[in-house]
């Protein structure tokens, strides 16, 4: 049985294992990187392989692994990255001066005619735009509040940043 379950498995990483593997590349275009994530995606396959149901989807179901590894990936580096930008920059001997009062009125200002561009965006626009950049929402939760598809979020806020472009030219 085991022997058995170990020549189908092995069939379908010949038929499959390049594919995949580029398909993590395109995601995370580092090779070493790619390849790790490979055999994790190959372990995780071959350790949960006798529970599949459906061999006709055994593809898609590889794909999603590899996506699903991809995605564990970026989450415990964002962690990672978001724990040296708050800890230990914290604990750092190096304190910052405070900013001179004109950088201050400077930053309030242009901060100001932002808002005061975005607020001038028709209402479709304005309201994703708005939402995200100065109250910090997610397009997930933009798309909730809004009861709109993250698609349209997505949509709106690219059209949004398209309109304000050519006004914001004089902060740049």
């Amino acid at each position: 049985m085991q022997d058995r379950m170990m020549n189908g498995f092995e069939e379908i990483v010949r038929e499959h294992g390049k594919a995949i593997f580029n398909y993590i590349f395109s995601l995370v275009r580092h090779k070493e990187l790619a390849e790790d994530l490979y055999q994790e995606v190959l372990l995780s396959a071959y350790s949960a392989f006798d529970t599949i149901k459906e061999p006709a989807k055994i593809k898609n179901w590889l794909f999603t692994i590899a996506g699903n590894k991809c995605r564990d990936y970026w989450r415990k580096e964002n962690k990672a990255k978001q724990f040296w930008k708050e800890e230990v920059y914290s604990y750092s001997s190096n304190v910052e001066a405070p900013p001179l009062p004109e950088e201050e009125v400077l930053h309030k200002y242009s901060v100001e005619k932002m808002e005061e561009t975005v607020m001038s965006l028709p209402e479709i626009y304005k309201s994703a735009i708005f939402l995200y950049y100065f109250k910090n929402l997610t397009l997930i939760e933009i798309s909730k509040r809004s009861n709109i598809p993250i698609s349209t979020v997505k949509t709106r806020m690219r059209r949004g940043k398209e309109h304000l472009r050519p006004k914001l030219q004089f902060l740049a």
